[in-house]
């Protein structure tokens, strides 16, 4: 018998239901625990690039630690403390879940290392690129599935100062080779 561990049983609930959207057979939008929209000075495919290849990642955000192919049960791995012990350098262990090249982009991500108790389950993060006159992209982040309890209200408040930040490392990234 095939058995599904819940917690990727609804993460994959949650993905079915925010790509179908509000328009599928009367059901609701999930709505994202956390969103951030930022316009960025460079085409969609240069977007697209820093996000979803390891060196592209490198560029604004991890320090030259980064493990990423943009396929389907790939790896999404950033490691902050790369001299960290096992299991707390970073993104060990998560994984892309879908891709739609140029347009959307969706991982697992995992709360801190200093919030053990919840950080081998996973909230999923979807990347949405739009491009704009100009050639510039807007891109909405959208972090779906965390829990309830202390833990999870703790990793929702750091993720909620942590993604504005990675977002603007973005744009800074790219204002400078404006």
């Amino acid at each position: 018998m095939f058995r599904i561990p819940l917690r990727q049983l609804q993460l994959v609930l949650m993905a079915v239901g925010a790509s179908l959207g509000p328009a599928a057979a009367g059901a609701q939008a999930l709505a994202p625990d956390i969103t951030v929209t930022r316009i960025i000075n460079a085409p969609v495919a240069d977007v697209w690039k820093a996000w979803t290849t390891s060196e592209g990642i490198e560029s604004f955000w991890a320090p030259k630690a980064a493990k990423v192919e943009p396929v389907p049960g790939g790896p999404f791995e950033l490691w902050f403390g790369v001299s960290g012990p096992e299991g707390s350098r970073g993104s060990e262990g998560c994984l892309v879940h879908s891709v739609k090249p140029m347009e959307q982009f969706v991982f697992e991500w995992n709360a801190p290392p200093d919030n053990p108790s919840i950080r081998k389950l996973r909230t999923l993060v979807y990347l949405d690129f739009k491009p704009l006159p100009d050639n510039r992209t807007e891109v909405t982040l959208r972090n779906f599935g965390y829990g309830t309890g202390e833990d999870w209200a703790k990793a929702r408040a750091y993720f909620q100062n942590a993604w504005p930040a990675v977002m603007g490392s973005l744009e800074k990234r790219f204002a400078a080779k404006g």
